[in-house]
């Protein structure tokens, strides 16, 4: 009998080929953007759309913080030390900024969903003033009081030394950081994924061209040391919010910003104020937990700083892209809801999960098998590798949790509900972690790792407590 022309013997190598075309179709969607619906399109393919350019520019994000400290590293642990001191009070700038851009996406995916585009865009622009005037302390502090700042950390007569000028540096122009992490929000909640993806390509390619040319210099230019990396920072980060600014005001493929839109509306503000809250709350609680962390690492001295502030930046490097995909389930979840869709924001949250477990596990077991080599890229300090690589490892035996407590906290941010991350926060990091890194790394004398063993035990608590309260549904009910 002649097999009929449907056979999948006969189609199969069409089908493949056309899959195949799709797939780099879709790939190619997501990096460029595309006006889609996310409500209405398929949910894989929604996924694909919003995650792609996420997890790419993440990558870049983590590609120059790993970069970054490579170079710095090469001046020395004291400079390495000088960084992560400053970024322990950067992180409460970052506990501002990342709160304030959580409400942002929720508030404008949700105007979105609902249809509501010129709503959208006054609370992108009532985002903006308040970015600019939340940075306002932050400046003033960095540039009169970085000298104290630093001495309150416990930094050594180096950092004093040659480290001054870049906190100043740093919390003295933090209003680039501000906009730069508020603007692409405004852009992940709308849809425009794509758009924050260029933004942060452009500002980390030129941080990273840059760091080298600035730190240890080039022709005419003189060496600036550690401040030439503060240097590198703003001006890569200076020209993303000028991209960000004229993007919004030119009109994106799914938000633009009109000249009007940019008075004040007191109802808008207060809205994202008000939702912003809890995610401020929850940012600072863990911020501050890491301040205490790192104070205490300091008395043991700036060979455990710096091997910490190495890990760090190699699991900031490697959970970047799970932020990308988290930050896909924020969007998802706060336009579905906005569209009445709430059972298609939860499926987008599992789907995301489930691809951010295989991707942490991958990872660990490099963390597991080569802690020592993957920080002796950075440094060939015998003290700095040990306390480096032990973190590592330990982070290996539960790095999954991790995944999975990304995607659900940004479940709640994405439907509006921060406050109740704050709470599970306030428990875990500072009734828990903190006590109990003070109890094993100076009460019992385990050092730096008693630090790291507190951290393995909150984390992995608090990541497995969050998503089961995830699956109770509450976040459903939220209201921004």
């Amino acid at each position: 009998m002649t097999e009929p022309p449907s056979s999948p013997s006969i189609r199969s190598p069409d089908l493949a080929s056309a899959a195949s075309r799709s797939l780099w179709q879709e790939l190619g969607d997501a990096i460029r953007g595309t006006n889609a619906d996310y409500t209405k399109v398929p949910l894989r393919r929604a996924v694909l759309l919003l995650a792609v350019p996420m997890v790419l520019e993440l990558v870049l994000e983590s590609t120059f913080a790993v970069v970054d400290i490579w170079f710095v590293a090469k001046l020395g642990p004291s400079a390495v030390a000088t960084v992560g001191l400053t970024e322990t009070f950067l992180f409460l700038l970052y506990a501002i900024a990342i709160g304030l851009a959580m409400a942002v996406t929720a508030v404008v995916a949700r105007r979105v969903g609902e249809g509501d585009r010129a709503a959208a865009a006054v609370s992108a622009a009532q985002a903006i003033w308040i970015a600019v005037l939340a940075s306002l302390p932050f400046a003033v502090a960095g540039i009169v009081w970085a000298r104290e700042l630093l001495q309150l950390m416990g930094a050594d007569a180096w950092t004093l030394t040659h480290g001054v000028r870049y906190m100043q540096w740093m919390l003295g122009s933090n209003v680039v950081i501000m906009l730069l992490f508020v603007c692409n929000a405004i852009f992940r909640g709308a849809g425009d994924a794509a758009v924050a993806m260029r933004v942060l390509w452009v500002a980390n390619g030129l941080n990273i061209v840059l760091d080298p040319i600035l730190i240890f210099g080039l022709g005419p230019i003189p060496a600036l040391g550690v401040e030439g990396a503060a240097i590198a920072t703003v001006i890569g980060r200076g020209v993303g919010v000028v991209m960000q600014l004229w993007i919004l005001l030119r009109g994106s493929r799914h938000i633009r910003v009109a000249t009007p839109q940019l008075a004040l509306d007191a109802a808008a503000a207060l809205n994202i104020v008000r939702t912003s809250l809890g995610g401020i709350g929850q940012m600072i609680v863990a911020m501050t937990a890491w301040i205490f962390l790192m104070r205490i690492l300091a008395a043991i001295g700036s060979e455990a700083v710096a091997g910490a502030t190495i890990a760090m930046r190699l699991m900031m490097f490697t959970l970047m892209p799970a932020w990308g995909m988290s930050n896909a389930a924020a969007t998802l979840v706060g336009q579905n809801l906005g569209a009445g869709e709430p059972g298609r924001a939860e499926a987008s949250v599992w789907r995301i999960g489930w691809y951010n477990m295989v991707f942490t596990v991958a990872v660990s077991v490099l963390f597991f098998l080569f802690p020592r080599e993957l920080i002796g890229l950075f440094t060939d300090q015998p003290a700095v590798v040990d306390t480096g690589a032990e973190w590592l490892r330990i982070l290996s035996y539960s790095y999954f949790v991790y995944g999975w407590w990304m995607v659900a906290v940004q479940a709640f941010n994405g439907a509006g509900d921060t406050v109740t991350p704050t709470k599970i926060n306030l428990v875990f990091f500072w009734l828990i972690q903190i006590p109990l890194a003070m109890l094993l790394a100076l009460g019992l004398d385990w050092q730096a790792s008693g630090v790291f063993w507190a951290v393995f035990v909150s984390e992995t608590a608090v990541g497995l407590f969050t998503l089961w309260l995830f699956t109770r549904g509450g976040w459903k009910q939220a209201r921004v």
